[in-house]
């Protein structure tokens, strides 16, 4: 006991060191260390502006006052190659703090990025934010620090307006995206848990969403151990879209262990619950009409379907035209018709009466005529 008491007593003696001891504990997303008991060895992980969370967009506040998003030399990437690295949690892009983050209170450097994902592929689940309860089939964390109030993200790591993460939702359809295979297609030289490799420099903004104009912002902490409540969350609204292919590989293709390990573990489901909200406020750059944007092909759709709209009204306008014109030289003909008729009827009717004579159809002023005659009265004055 005595022997316990006096370690206890050096480790808080150690300070930083025992601090950074800590963060480097081994940690898992299922098991002994798993993210149920993650705040009984993290301690921040327990607290009270935890992230992931679930964005109900009915609860949140249109904010007019944020800016839209401004990534500075994302698309610059220059010469060097980039670095990929599977840390046994997920696969890390370690980014040159030359990109940076625009149209925050601060100015971030770019750190590193990384991705989260299940392992049912399209329609399991996979990434740590919702949307109303729902959630995306993986996500992309593009990760800053403030780099106008601290020297490196060691110091911003612990501070409340140190860091500044990007939240992308990922989704499945048919389509490949050229973007994600700048990752994708390197997996596989760093299957096993801390192998590193170094792949071509890309055009990181080719990863973000087209629209950057509307997001929610809350304030967060990190998604993974040591959970530091640090964290300015932009979650976009638009999702990006990846291949079911894409998806399957980036699921089935990593593992958590090394390869010298006789278990090999698939790296799978590396996506953290979502946290309670604890009254704080997520903030959206839109309002709830203006969010209701329209995808590419939704838009395809609708123009296709008023120009269909279009033809067939025209169409539809041209036959009535064309059927009142063949029907107004019937009309004249029926009009001789009907007064043969009348005059059939006429001479019917007339039959019918005690007459020495027959009467066909009567000219106007006729009857008059007739009757002279028989008095002897002429026509001439």
């Amino acid at each position: 006991m005595d022997f316990v008491v006096l370690l206890f007593i050096l480790l808080l003696r150690l300070g930083p060191q025992w601090t950074a001891a800590v963060e480097d504990m081994s940690w898992t997303y299922t098991g002994l260390v798993g993210q149920s008991q993650w705040s009984e060895h993290f301690p921040e992980c327990g607290g009270s502006s935890q992230s992931p969370v679930d964005i109900v967009t009915t609860q949140t506040k249109y904010d007019p006052g944020l800016s839209p998003l401004t990534p500075l030399g994302y698309s610059q990437h220059g010469n060097r190659p980039f670095s990929l690295y599977n840390n046994g949690h997920t696969a890390v892009i370690e980014l040159p703090d030359w990109m940076s983050l625009g149209g925050l209170p601060w100015l971030f450097s770019a750190v590193q990025m990384h991705l989260h994902w299940g392992s049912g592929g399209p329609n399991y689940g996979g990434s740590e934010h919702t949307i109303n309860g729902q959630s995306a089939e993986a996500e992309l964390h593009v990760v800053h620090y403030n780099s106008e109030l601290y020297p490196n993200m060691s110091a911003a790591m612990t501070q409340k307006d140190g860091l500044a993460v990007l939240g992308i939702l990922i989704v499945t359809g048919e389509e490949t995206n050229p973007a994600f295979n700048n990752i994708i297609n390197y997996l596989s030289r760093i299957r096993h848990a801390n192998q590193k490799v170094f792949i071509p420099a890309f055009d990181v903004q080719s990863l973000l969403p087209k629209d950057l104009d509307r997001y929610y912002r809350y304030n967060g902490s990190l998604t993974t151990p040591p959970c530091f409540q640090s964290v300015i969350w932009t979650l976009f609204h638009e999702r990006v879209q990846i291949s079911k292919a894409q998806l399957l590989k980036m699921e089935t293709i990593l593992y958590s262990s090394e390869a010298e390990d006789a278990d090999r573990m698939l790296l799978q489901d590396n996506y953290r619950a979502t946290q309670p909200l604890n009254h704080r406020a997520v903030f959206a750059s839109f309002t709830a009409e203006s969010g209701k944007e329209l995808s590419s092909g939704e838009v395809t759709a609708i123009v296709i379907g008023v120009m269909c709209g279009c033809v067939g009204l025209a169409v539809i306008v041209r036959f009535l035209l064309k059927t009142i014109r063949m029907k107004e030289p019937e009309k004249a003909k029926e009009k001789p018709q009907e007064m043969a008729l009348n005059c059939t009827s006429q001479a019917e009717t007339r039959d019918e009466r005690p007459s020495p004579q027959s009467h066909t159809c009567d000219t106007p002023g006729q009857d008059t005529l007739e009757d002279n005659n028989r008095t002897g009265k002429s026509n001439v004055v």
